[in-house]
């Protein structure tokens, strides 16, 4: 085998290897392609998980406003008790003191 003939045999050797390489690699992506109705369906599934998501920060954004209202509510009603609860105590020490004063005038 002269150098021109060997040099010849390992071009196409080479070639026909690049050949089946290619063939093989159109083969693997033409099997694996992903079919449009399963691209559809991720998409799909991608805006509801967005909408529901939306949906939560919604949720939560009510969940966070509303607690501020019944904790302001509930302070407000705390304050309006020891309010009621400091005037029933005055009432009661008034009247026991109306009611020393009238013993008194009754033993006297």
């Amino acid at each position: 085998m002269t150098r021109t003939e060997f040099i010849l045999t390992t071009a196409v050797i080479l070639f026909v290897a690049f050949c089946m390489g290619w063939f093989a690699n159109w083969l693997v992506h033409r099997f694996t392609r992903v079919a449009q109705a399963d691209v559809d369906e991720l998409e799909r599934m991608s805006q509801e998980l967005h909408e529901a998501e939306e949906t939560r920060d919604q949720a939560i954004t009510y969940l966070q406003q509303r607690e501020a209202e019944l904790t302001n509510q509930i302070t407000q009603t705390e304050a309006e008790l020891r309010a009621a609860m400091d005037g029933l105590r005055d009432a009661r020490a008034e009247a026991e003191e109306m009611r020393a004063y009238v013993e008194r005038l009754n033993a006297g």
